[in-house]
């Protein structure tokens, strides 16, 4: 396996791993785009439903 090869895999394994990662954002952007939008994300605690209330 020479150098070409090896960059030839690499950028192979890059496209791939962005692929699934854009398939799986677009996935569940759909599947929640049914479901009432103003509940809190993960990232966010209850804390920040004092600030969003007022």
């Amino acid at each position: 396996m020479n150098q070409s090869d090896l960059l030839f895999l690499v950028l192979i394994l890059i496209t791939l791993t962005s692929l699934v990662g854009f398939v799986v954002q677009f996935v569940r952007s759909r599947r929640r785009g049914g479901e009432d939008d103003s509940r809190a994300g993960w990232w966010e605690g209850p804390w920040d439903d004092d600030d969003r209330r007022r």
